[in-house]
């Protein structure tokens, strides 16, 4: 039995392999630069005293290093004598983002499911109402909203918020696991429904570990939507207590002040939420569509 032996390449060939991973490395760069020196400037500039910030040339690094704005911003700046209730807007924004992203993810798993699985006519059609519902502009449903909260009673609570963050991410969430529940095999379902599971028990400890990574993928997107969304917030939102902190951000600033290294220690602090659930998350979501699957 003979081997073939892969002919050795030349020095051409070693050239241009050579410029391909200069060129992908190169993008991959440019890609990484251009999302990171945003948060890379946020932080630096959080580290500054402001009267740095007025400085010319404008220096990168700061000449002071200090967290005198984060214990401004967290309140245990003892000089700032009315403080901003930051962690009653960390609060509200974590709160409001679980909520909607666990309903969300709830109903748009059932629906996924429905979809997937029963043999409903024009599911292309309902497919395509659901994708064609999240091509709305927010701005076209700002007035309705808030006409239907207010009519209900629920402005400056946190179901003014949960509610429309639930419905705005019901379409992404539903297309996304659609994909994952038709690709796992029906045969599994099968088997446990003849071991005396029920339909629903098939679902919940078949189906939904299978899909654990499209489940978590949505729930992601679901709570970063409703963490950084400001439109809503600003408008159905009008007691200071009950402000999320996207909005909770801007009143940082005053009449004739912009204390940008203030409002940067700010944005620092609510990164870190959505930077910890994408870390925490991340082996999940990348996971094996199939994983504790039935071998063959």
């Amino acid at each position: 039995m003979t081997v073939a032996m892969r002919a050795p390449m030349n020095a051409e060939q070693k050239n241009a392999n050579r410029r391909a991973r200069v060129l992908i490395w190169g993008a991959a760069l440019i890609v990484i630069l251009n999302g990171l020196f945003p948060l890379l400037w946020i932080f630096l500039t959080s580290l500054k005293p402001e009267g740095e910030l007025g400085r010319l040339p404008i220096t990168y690094l700061p000449h002071t290093w200090t967290l005198q704005n984060y214990a401004t911003v967290l309140g245990f700046d003892p000089t700032n004598p009315s403080p901003k209730p930051f962690w009653r807007w960390f609060f509200n924004s974590v709160f409001i983002a679980v909520m909607s992203s666990f309903f969300a993810v709830l109903v748009s798993s059932l629906v996924a499911y429905v979809v997937a699985r029963m043999n409903i006519k024009g599911k292309g059609a309902i497919l395509g109402i659901v994708a064609g519902v999240s091509m709305f502009p927010l701005i076209t449903l700002i007035v309705p909203l808030f006409q239907t909260m207010r009519a209900a009673g629920l402005l400056n609570t946190y179901f003014a918020l949960i509610i429309p963050y639930t419905v705005l991410s019901l379409p992404v969430c539903t297309l996304m696991m659609v994909g994952f529940f038709q690709q796992i095999p029906r045969d599994l379902e099968n088997a446990a429904m003849v071991d005396g599971c029920t339909r629903i028990q098939s679902l919940w400890k078949v189906v939904f570990p299978l899909a654990a990574p499209g489940v978590f993928t949505a729930a992601i997107l679901a709570f970063v939507n409703a963490w950084e969304e400001f439109l809503l917030a600003l408008t159905l939102i009008q007691r200071e207590d009950m402000r999320t902190l996207a909005v909770g951000i801007t009143l940082y600033q005053g009449e004739f002040s912009f204390p940008w290294a203030l409002i940067s220690a700010a944005l620092v602090m609510a990164m870190v939420p959505v930077a910890v659930v994408v870390v925490i998350f991340q082996e999940r979501v990348v996971g094996g569509l199939t994983a504790g699957g039935v071998k063959g």
